[in-house]
């Protein structure tokens, strides 16, 4: 007689315990979401509110380590990303991965690329965002605060200043976080003479936003003084008033140096401008002359140093819609439709 015993599939291939426990978790949460809350008193309430957000924090801190797992594994490569920022944006849909990397730094227990175990930067804020005491916005102020403390002072103090921190955290509102943070770095560097050129290196960097619906993107960050000096240079040459508007046609373009002073005080006297619309006209008018005339470069990735652009004809056509170029940037067709008019064949 034939043997006729079946064997679930299923049974033979069990998942993985992390796999059940996140498909435990959105059980929970389902219930959660519906749950009757009426019979909770208000003090019951108050605690169930208070533990949900500390649950949310810990949330934080177990998808902290699962991505540096998916970073020691490779993942992003894998899957077809150029960075972990691209995998983290696309794949996990985390809306500030620059930020959450910066956290994840200073919070989780990390792996090295050789395998190694690499303990928290701030243990104590570790420790208390694990617990889930701290939220993210409270360990980004505190992060912001340790940020800022000069390289020079010593060890122990920093040490003793990252716990002051995080029990500053556990007690109150990222706004405090900043207030007694300041007051903490005025103690630690009272004449701000502690500052040198590592701490200033260690905080530079630009980050232009995510672009809006209309195509127009923020940029912050934090300058060196000798880029803020060559900036503001920059600006004082380019930027004079009546030059390099793009809302006159008859305004002078180019440094103003270059400039028929005449021509200028007439422009300078239609120039309806703000202070921060003037130095953006000045940046973008230095930058097409420098990557005209071949000063910002000649070629990148074996392409000329050109803004390449794709466009549909019928937009075109239409004059409406959005171009994209190389880097990914989205350009608006009427805008797309002024850069050409510019460009020498």
């Amino acid at each position: 007689m034939a043997d006729t015993t079946h064997v679930d599939d299923d049974s033979a291939a069990p998942q993985p315990r992390a796999v059940e426990l996140v498909a435990e978790l959105h059980a929970i949460l389902d219930k959660l979401q519906t749950v009757d809350l009426s019979p909770c008193t208000d003090a019951e309430l108050t605690d169930v509110a208070a533990d949900t957000e500390r649950a949310i924090a810990r949330l934080t801190v177990a998808g902290d380590r699962q991505i540096d797992q998916v970073e020691a594994r490779d993942l992003p490569r894998k899957t077809g990303c150029r960075t972990l920022m691209q995998f983290m944006t696309h794949r996990l849909r985390v809306s500030n991965p620059m930020r959450r990397r910066k956290q994840m730094d200073a919070t989780a227990t990390r792996t090295s690329l050789g395998g190694e175990i690499l303990e928290p930067e701030h243990p104590c804020l570790a420790e208390a965002f694990a617990r889930g005491a701290v939220g993210t916005a409270h360990v980004q102020a505190a992060l912001d605060v340790l940020d800022r403390i000069p390289n020079a002072v010593d060890h122990d103090v920093k040490v003793a200043a990252e716990r002051q921190m995080a029990e500053i955290a556990e007690a109150h509102t990222p706004a405090d976080i900043t207030q007694l943070g300041a007051r903490l770095l005025a103690h630690l560097d009272p004449d701000g003479t502690l500052s040198d050129d590592t701490d200033q290196k260690r905080r530079r960097g630009v980050w232009i936003g995510r672009q809006r619906a209309d195509g127009t993107a923020k940029i912050s960050g934090t300058l060196t003084p000798a880029l803020a000096a060559r900036l503001t240079m920059m600006f004082a040459v380019w930027g004079k008033p009546g030059l390099n508007n793009p809302d006159d046609p008859n305004s002078p373009s180019g440094p103003a140096g270059t400039a028929d002073s005449d021509a200028l005080a007439l422009a300078a006297d239609r120039d309806q401008r703000t202070p921060a619309q003037t130095n953006h006209d000045a940046l973008d008018a230095a930058l097409t002359a420098g990557f005209a005339d071949g000063t910002l470069g000649t070629s990148h990735r074996g392409l000329p140093v050109q803004l390449i652009i794709k466009a549909d004809l019928n937009d075109l056509i239409r004059e409406a819609g959005l171009a994209t170029t190389a880097t990914g940037t989205l350009l608006p067709i009427p805008d797309l439709i002024a850069m050409a008019g510019d460009m020498q064949p």
